[in-house]
């Protein structure tokens, strides 16, 4: 088995959650759910979470395959898996392209800015996007804010995340050389930042669209160390904070 270690500040630590993690039902991604799972647990994460693109995504699939995620067992070869959704931001007012009889039975909610789905607008208009977004409890996760196509004022952001317990993505995808989105590397460390000064929790996300690519954080590992942020603020390492933020619903 290969061990998914990470070395953060001098200290190793062990990748335990997954949770923007792609199928062939989103449209252009490549693997199957049991495929991923195999993966995950090759790689020894205790928790993969399933989050297909929202219907809004040219590709993606009907919200009848949402409503029926519930099949999905608990824990599947000893990865517990959770069921959840990568949302389009559809507008500045923070509307998310799922069925209000969808969004409730999912265990998270990744919202995030998609080209197809919204044009970038102005640094007001798209920090206002976000902080809207995060007024619903039931979106646990920003993905990838990290593209310069959408700018926002992050100390903003950042700081509304902390008031609404809203994990902020640093997505191991757009910290690739050859991303697509642009500006990912600088605003990522400049979010980082911020997030260490006002000690706000993120998580990493591979945002596979192929197996070989769940629990994959190295590009993320390079960027946490070179801003120096702290192991106790990333929630992929703690267990405590996973069952706090995700699981919440069992206790």
């Amino acid at each position: 088995m290969k061990n998914k270690r990470y070395e953060l500040g001098g200290l190793t630590m062990k990748a335990l959650i997954d949770l923007h993690c792609h199928t062939v039902a989103s449209g252009h991604a490549y693997s199957t759910l049991k495929e991923n799972i195999d993966e995950a647990k090759e790689k020894n994460l205790k928790y993969l979470g399933v989050s297909d693109h929202a219907p809004n995504m040219p590709g993606s699939t009907h919200p009848y395959y949402f409503g029926n995620l519930g099949v999905i067992k608990s824990e599947i070869n000893g990865v517990r898996m959770l069921k959840g959704i990568e949302a389009n931001i559809m507008d500045f007012e923070g509307k998310v392209d799922i069925p209000e009889d969808v969004i409730g039975k999912l265990d998270y909610v990744i919202a995030s800015f998609h080209p197809p789905c919204i044009s970038g607008g102005s640094k007001e208009e798209n920090t206002k996007a976000i902080i809207n977004v995060m007024k619903n409890k039931e979106v646990k996760i920003i993905g990838h804010l990290d593209d310069s196509r959408y700018p926002v004022d992050y100390e903003k952001v950042v700081k509304k995340a902390k008031e609404t317990n809203t994990l902020l993505e640093i997505n191991n995808s757009s910290l690739r050389p050859n991303s697509f989105r642009v500006g990912a590397i600088e605003n990522a460390k400049k979010m980082l930042k911020l997030c260490k000064k006002y000690e706000v929790k993120v998580i990493l996300g591979s945002d596979a669209h192929i197996y070989y690519q769940v629990g994959d954080f190295k590009n993320c590992e390079k960027i946490l160390n070179e801003v120096d942020f702290p192991g106790n603020l990333v929630v992929n390492f703690n267990e405590e904070y996973i069952k706090e933020i995700f699981f919440k619903k069992e206790v």
